[in-house]
């Protein structure tokens, strides 16, 4: 398509450990539309020689957050790139209710449509066991899960044949805790805000990945996935 209105534009929502990325880079391929992640975008966007890069950097060197600003700036301008023109899923933005109120006036300037903002809904304590038990290849990146998502051949990545695995230092029970708290606070008063403006629809991601994508793919009108 070669407007961006005409694309597809889909938030992806939910606790951490909810099942968000996973279910992003599904529907990348699936739709053919850009998975933006907040997280790689945060890094990606340090690494740049421009201002917005060097403010970055700056302030993650000094183990500080990026601010509203910061990170609604880097999204707006990733949203204008020429790999985005067919639409995008956003994960891991907005995460506060001021975020959510300046994503939806910034997509209104570009003219762009709000197609969908999914909610992915696990329990508490389903989310502390994917957490927990979650680990990724520190060759290519691909996820995997001691209990759900083990690698075909033990030891080995699937992707890239690498045998070195690594797990995020904060993926420990208490982090995990602190981190739903927060969610609670910061991020769950935008579930309200996108139902109210008829935006929200909510999924029940306890199930397979598989099952949950497909739940995703009915409720956006995309051909079941094979």
């Amino acid at each position: 398509m070669d407007q961006k209105g005409a694309g597809l534009h889909i938030v992806l929502t939910g606790a951490p450990g909810c099942g968000k990325g996973t279910q992003a880079r599904i529907l990348k391929e699936r739709a053919h539309i850009c998975h933006l992640s907040t997280g790689e975008m945060l890094r990606a966007e340090a690494q740049k020689d421009t201002p917005l890069g060097k403010s970055l950097k700056a302030a993650l060197d000094r183990g500080e957050f990026a601010t509203d600003e910061m990170i609604i700036e880097m999204v707006s301008n990733r949203i204008d790139a020429q790999d985005c023109a067919n639409g995008f899923i956003l994960d891991g933005f907005p995460r506060t209710l001021f975020q959510a109120e300046v994503l939806e006036k910034m997509l209104a300037e570009k003219k762009i449509k709000l197609n969908r903002v999914i909610e992915i809904q696990v329990p508490d304590e389903i989310i502390m066991e994917r957490i927990l038990g979650r680990y990724s290849c520190m060759q290519c990146g691909q996820g995997y899960h001691d209990k759900f998502l083990k690698p075909k051949v033990y030891g080995v990545c699937d992707v890239c044949g690498g045998t070195s695995f690594s797990r995020r230092q904060d993926d420990n029970r208490a982090t995990v805790q602190n981190r739903l708290v927060n969610y609670r606070m910061l991020t769950y008063p935008t579930i309200p805000y996108f139902e109210k403006e008829g935006l929200l629809s909510c999924v029940d991601g306890t199930g397979t990945i598989e099952a949950t994508a497909q739940k995703i793919a009915r409720i956006l009108g995309l051909s079941e996935a094979k």
